[in-house]
């Protein structure tokens, strides 16, 4: 059996193109299958957390008529840091990776976004801010993953259409079609979780049932164990504050609105990220999980307001699209 090549999607700006991905052993386990129910679905997450991948294997990316190599890492991870011409294609470009197994090339596509300076930068957490997770329930969490394929699982009422509005905003009426796929029309959008890359083919599966906007996913090292499943979306947030610092570094002359919830620290990150970044965050969103809202997330707002950007605590999408509209954001 052949070695298994997974891409994610990469990121450019004008100067620099990043990708990457893993390559993982051979199995005879078919990729984690959507339409299974109650416990064939729990086997197949739990077969997502049992993968083994392959160290010190040799990776290349084909561009620009070049073949540049590298080799994974210890947990099969790869990933391309490389010097970019600049483009005159903006939007969502592709490219290919390969690898060789007894003499035979195995290509994947994949694909990588360079906005134009000056668009928006939207970030946004996953689970409980538009992925209904139950973040502050553990086992009810473990659960809903274990025994809800993708296709029952939940979205917030009116993420879609806010979400949707914010991939299109400031750009050209005539290039604001409704299509979330036109390339032409997105802002950048970065989905940052504390989910790891086991979880990547689910969430892109769940946003494009949904119709959210085409994203590049940055998470957490791969787990390839039933105790790494069982804490999965767990432990430090250290991960999301430096994915979300390196973007906006990565992106200097973007302005950013940034998407969290209560149900953990976003929050407190955001509150950092905008002291550090005080010119480039336009607007804060953080969701109400509970019944009530929360004094510290309450204090945290607004003092993220003193630094002159937007804050909304909401616990309807509702409420964050009115938002929206008012500061002139959609």
């Amino acid at each position: 059996m052949k070695p298994i090549l997974k891409l994610y999607r990469g990121y450019a700006n004008d100067q620099e193109l990043v990708v990457m991905g893993h390559v993982f052993k051979p199995t005879s386990k078919q990729e984690y299958d959507f339409q299974k129910k109650n416990f064939k679905n729990a086997t197949s997450i739990i077969g997502m957390f049992r993968i083994r991948t392959i160290g010190n294997f040799d990776v290349y990316l084909n561009i620009d008529n070049q073949k540049i190599h590298t080799k994974t890492l210890e947990d099969g991870y790869f990933k391309f840091c490389i010097p970019l011409d600049k483009s005159s294609n903006y939007g969502w470009i592709n490219y290919s990776v390969s690898i060789y197994y007894e003499d035979e090339e195995i290509i994947a596509q994949g694909s990588y976004i360079l906005p134009h300076a000056g668009n928006l930068g939207i970030i946004s957490d996953i689970d409980d801010t538009f992925l209904i997770s139950h973040t502050r329930n553990p086992l009810k969490k473990l659960y809903i993953l274990l025994f809800k394929n993708v296709n029952d699982r939940k979205i917030f009422d009116d993420v879609v259409p806010h979400y949707q509005a914010l991939s299109s905003a400031g750009r050209p009426k005539s290039l604001q079609t409704g299509e979330v796929n036109n390339k032409e029309e997105q802002n950048a959008f970065f989905y940052v979780s504390s989910s790891e890359w086991n979880l990547y083919t689910f969430i892109v599966k769940f946003t494009e049932l949904h119709q959210l906007p085409r994203a590049v996913l940055l998470l957490k090292d791969i787990k390839d164990s039933l105790t790494d499943f069982f804490i999965t979306g767990r432990g430090g947030h250290n991960h999301k504050f430096e994915k979300i610092k390196h973007i906006l570094e990565f992106y200097p002359n973007l302005k950013y609105v940034l998407l969290g919830d209560d149900s953990q620290h976003d929050p407190f990150l955001y509150e950092n990220i905008c002291k550090i970044f005080p010119i480039t965050v336009k607007a804060v969103y953080i969701r109400q999980t509970g019944n009530s809202k929360k004094e510290k997330v309450e204090n945290t707002l607004q003092n993220i307001a003193t630094l002159n950007v937007a804050i909304c605590y909401f616990k309807n999408s509702s409420e964050a699209i009115a938002h929206s509209k008012l500061i002139g954001l959609i």
